[in-house]
């Protein structure tokens, strides 16, 4: 393989987490092979774009950005390379240099430890470079993106995926038409690779999947993400995590797990998408509301008891969602059915789309009729109901003491703190006087709230 020595890259990442891993892959590779990363596009030889395609505004966003690189000239005169990767290069291959004809290589979700070859025949001239094969092409013939270089963005941080693909279908999703089928990592795998990353000095993981609560099923006959969460949290590491759980796959075993695995945070993202059973049903997420609340109170129940979070009932734990507002046929009754479910549960967090249409999955098929306006003042009404029920979770934590993992300074004051509690909520703290930030990032300190907002708490170090 060639080397790119004095060549830099710049690397643009959209969508979920499994895409930030990724991009730590190509960075990692592009690093052992010479390169040098800048902070900005127009300062790079080589531009990577890891791409999500589950609304069309990230579409249209990456294809933007692709399209304001085409005159803009590289540090060194030469010519810049531009390369597509992820979910909407899986999606749309080839179309996409049609698209846009100055793109060099577009690389699919299971291609990823072929982007140095593709950039050796780019820089070599033999034009543009397309390889989208599907998950069981890639199975035999592609070295796993797990097994390749990697360059961390934090060093006490790690993403580690258990599994890729999903198996379920829900009627508005693009994912597993792109990521494929569940396809778990053997245990032994992942146990080591947890082994390699606490000798790196990783004090948080977060375990990635699209539906980390079906984690083995395909291996081995049953799904096995309870013992995965006691395994890990025994190996010695400080601080870990999981996204994303499908509340029809949430057993009662692994909310056990959760509750009393001291490492495992009190935190846990559960996607709810609507609070109307009809539409529920019509997006065949396979749960009713009713049995969505019961496991929010079965984890809400074990968390307490199990002393997690503040041990109260409400307290204990943090939860997030997802919530799409505009779903093909959506009342308004329904909708308001989701406002309810949302005050009734009271998250800290609240992840809400506008419906976005996704040629190819069932639901691309439906007819609606709901004007956007009707649909927009629809979206603000819920983000006015989640942003109250966040303040009001937020304040549960005013007066009392919030381990938090210190990740830098505020983006808007360099003399304040900033890092994450154990329920994942961003926390402020004056720098100490005649301190450099650099003592405290990556450490896990004591920090007083004395101001809870909606977003955010703010306090001082103990």
């Amino acid at each position: 393989m060639m080397q790119l020595l004095g060549l830099s890259y710049h690397l643009r990442t959209f969508g979920c987490q499994m895409n930030q891993h990724d991009s730590e892959r190509v960075a990692g590779m592009l690093d052992s092979l010479g390169a040098l990363p800048v902070q900005k596009a127009e300062e790079a030889d080589i531009v990577v774009f890891l791409t999500c395609c589950v609304r069309e505004a990230a579409d249209v966003r990456v294809l933007g950005q692709v399209a304001s690189l085409k005159n803009m000239p590289t540090p060194t005169g030469g010519k810049r390379l531009i390369a597509v990767g992820g979910c909407l290069a899986q999606r749309d291959g080839v179309k996409i240099v049609e698209q846009v004809p100055h793109i060099d290589i577009v690389f699919g979700t299971y291609n990823v430890a072929s982007l140095p070859s593709l950039i050796e025949a780019a820089l070599a001239g033999q034009g543009a470079q397309v390889e989208v094969l599907e998950q069981n092409q890639a199975l035999s013939t592609v070295l796993p993106t797990t097994e390749l270089p990697s360059r961390r963005e934090q060093f006490w941080h790690a993403w580690l995926p258990i599994m890729t693909g999903c198996n379920n279908y829900c009627s508005y999703c693009i994912v597993p038409y792109v990521r494929g089928r569940e396809i778990s990592r053997p245990f032994d795998e992942i146990l080591r690779e947890v082994d390699t990353l606490l000798s790196d000095g990783v004090i948080e993981i977060t375990l990635l999947g699209q539906n980390v609560n079906s984690f083995g099923r395909d291996l081995y006959g049953e799904t096995r993400f309870a013992e995965l969460l006691r395994r890990i949290g025994d190996s010695g590491i400080q601080r870990l995590r999981f996204v994303t759980s499908h509340p029809k796959d949430l057993s009662l075993e692994t909310i056990e797990a959760f509750a009393e695995t001291k490492a495992v945070m009190p935190h846990l993202q559960l996607p709810v998408q609507s609070g109307s059973n009809r539409i529920l049903a019509a997006m065949n997420r396979s749960y009713t509301v009713e049995q969505y609340l019961a496991l929010v109170d079965a984890v809400r129940q074990a968390a307490a008891a199990a002393g997690k979070g503040d041990g109260s009932y409400q307290g204990a734990v943090a939860l997030s969602t997802d919530i799409i507002v505009g779903f093909p046929g959506e009342t308004e009754t329904d909708f308001q059915a989701t406002c309810d479910l949302a005050k009734a549960v009271g998250f800290a967090q609240a992840f809400t789309f506008i419906y976005s249409r996704r040629a190819g999955t069932p639901a691309a098929e439906l007819v609606d009729d709901t004007p956007a306006e009707v649909i927009q003042d629809r979206f603000q009404r819920l983000v006015a109901a989640v942003q109250q029920s966040a303040w009001q979770q937020n304040q549960l934590e005013a007066g009392r003491v919030n381990q938090v993992l210190v990740e830098g300074v505020s983006k808007r004051d360099p003399l304040m703190l900033a890092g994450r509690s154990e329920k994942n909520t961003t926390v402020h703290a004056p720098l100490p006087a005649g301190s450099s930030a650099d003592e405290f990032v990556g450490r896990v300190l004591p920090m007083r709230i004395d101001t809870a907002k909606t977003w955010y708490l703010q306090g001082e170090l103990i």
